[in-house]
């Protein structure tokens, strides 16, 4: 029996009456991915560049999100033939590059996330859940339907480069990377500096200029809100470690107990000793 495949982030974009919102998802973990997943979020990043994922953790976080009403996007940790061939041969659809600083670095990811003759990626689709093991009729010839590839500028060169990035044919959007874009710049740790904001919003001019979509990782509500208003598609509001690193700061704030030293074993006032 044929399986039809879910629709890609380009499509949901295109559907999108408003920017789209999106949960970062660093931690490796299925269950922390699954939990992410319901959470109402409209599409979440399951991450390999900086987490401690590979292609079988990839997979089982996958697997945890995909009875679930959020669209997956798998950030591959560079702009790798091989490993963009593994990583699509997984079931990923949706594919964000890196460090993306040239139409030459852009048109060599679409040829990665395409079959010959447009392409270089290895044909598999047999053994492959992408065609869930040629169980997706016409899968191989309509493969460019289910994928959707975005491309990351992060650098102060990429954002020169914007307009010509944003022309190449097969790509899907753009997302606009700050923290790497403001180390390249010399502002390291200063997302929100006004030169690098400006940056990113030369960016935004140059993708709406070519009519393709524009996202950006903005964890501060207020910055995210003005990149929104200033034409941004698709967000990064939030990660999953940084969310529990901050929700445990306020719960130790509100409840731990500051020992007086070692060995101190006084229970704070109001507080339950397991």
């Amino acid at each position: 029996m044929p399986l039809r495949l879910a629709p890609t982030f380009r499509d949901a974009l295109s559907a999108a009456s408003a920017p789209l919102a999106g949960i970062w998802v660093c931690s490796g973990s299925p269950l922390v991915a699954e939990v992410c997943a319901g959470s109402g979020m409209d599409w979440t990043l399951i991450d390999m560049e900086h987490s401690p994922n590979g292609l079988e953790s990839v997979l089982a976080q996958l697997h945890a999100v995909a009875g679930y009403a959020i669209t997956p996007v798998v950030r591959v940790p560079t702009n790798d033939v091989v490993l963009i061939k593994q990583v699509l041969d997984l079931g990923a659809q949706n594919i964000l590059v890196p460090m993306v600083s040239s139409a030459a670095d852009a048109a060599a990811a679409v040829a990665a996330v395409r079959y010959p003759p447009h392409g270089v990626r290895g044909v598999g689709s047999a053994l492959a859940r992408s065609a869930r093991w040629n169980r997706v009729e016409g899968y191989l010839e309509n493969a460019d339907a289910h994928v959707s590839l975005f491309v990351q500028i992060e650098t102060a060169a990429g954002v020169e480069a914007a307009a010509a990035i944003a022309e190449v044919e097969g790509v899907d959007g753009i997302f606009v990377g700050p923290s790497d874009l403001a180390a390249s710049m010399g502002l390291l740790g200063q997302q929100t500096h006004p030169d690098v904001t400006a940056a990113v919003r030369r960016v935004f001019a140059a993708a709406a200029a070519t009519g393709i979509p524009v996202g950006v990782n903005a964890f501060d509500p207020v910055v995210a809100r003005s990149y929104a208003q200033d034409g941004a598609r698709f967000l990064l509001v939030g990660a999953d470690v940084a969310l529990l690193a901050r929700g445990s700061e306020a719960l130790a704030a509100a409840w731990a107990h500051e020992a007086d030293g070692p060995g101190d074993t006084t229970v704070a006032p109001g507080r339950a000793s397991y």
